[in-house]
């Protein structure tokens, strides 16, 4: 029984202890005030338009950089708001910590595609199939789109071409243009060779471009590279091969 009432009393005061350590952890002095900004720029490999001088002097016209400023008196949200307008940023997250300072992680829009069609249209288009202004300044190289290329086709086939493209290692280093036909029919330009790879219909490219590796590794290897000027890979499951004039 003493047992009992001691064990039961040990357990009051751990709780009251942890009460009073959890209290005092959260407790802010009234007049905290922001004594620093941390701001982390995501995804700076692929994209890297966004500086940290140019998130503060957005925050700095908005009249909301928290530096010297109250803490109770500073809205993360409004942050991630002012910040969350800016065309080239994804996505903003602000939280402060106990010791009175205000972090701030911003993840970029990644662009997968520079397209320039033939009426003058200058845009990228994002890992989210949304169109990025031309300022974006990638800082990675990306997969120019030329030719015949309506926004909406853009914006739907081709994007999904093109985040194929951009998660798969050996394509994304091979792969430097895109062009597409009046029948939207597309040629590719690798960086590889000097031929044209003619995919035809964007479907079903995934088989095709498989075909096309393994036709590398076993074909290409051992003629070379600049035999062919042209390779169909329209129809399923052949490769039809145009030779190089001086190679008859």
């Amino acid at each position: 029984m003493v047992k009992r009432i001691l064990l039961s009393i040990v357990m009051l005061v751990l709780i009251a202890y942890l009460v009073v350590a959890v209290s005092a952890f959260n407790r802010k002095p009234a007049d905290q005030t922001c004594r620093d900004l941390e701001l982390v720029i995501k995804d700076t490999a692929y994209a890297g338009f966004i500086t940290k001088d140019e998130l503060k002097g957005i925050l700095q016209k908005k009249g909301i950089y928290p530096i010297g400023k109250k803490m109770e008196r500073i809205s993360t949200k409004s942050l991630e708001r002012e910040l969350g307008k800016h065309p080239l940023i994804d996505e903003a997250e602000c939280y402060k910590t106990p010791s009175g300072k205000i972090c701030v992680e911003v993840t970029q829009r990644i662009p997968i595609l520079r397209v320039m069609d033939a009426n003058g249209g200058n845009y990228y288009l994002d890992n989210k199939g949304t169109v990025m202004p031309p300022e974006a300044k990638c800082v990675a190289h990306r997969v120019i789109v030329t030719g015949n290329v309506e926004k909406s086709f853009a914006m739907k086939d081709l994007y999904k071409f093109g985040v194929f493209l951009h998660n798969n290692k050996f394509w994304d280093a091979q792969i430097e243009q895109i062009h597409v036909l009046p029948d939207r029919n597309i040629e590719l330009v690798p960086r590889v060779g000097d031929h044209l790879i003619y995919l035809g219909k964007l479907d079903n490219f995934e088989n095709k471009l498989a075909r096309l590796k393994e036709f590398y590794k076993k074909g290409l290897n051992q003629v070379g590279w600049n035999k062919y000027s042209r390779i169909n890979l329209e129809f399923s499951n052949q490769i039809i091969c145009t030779k190089r004039e001086n190679n008859k």
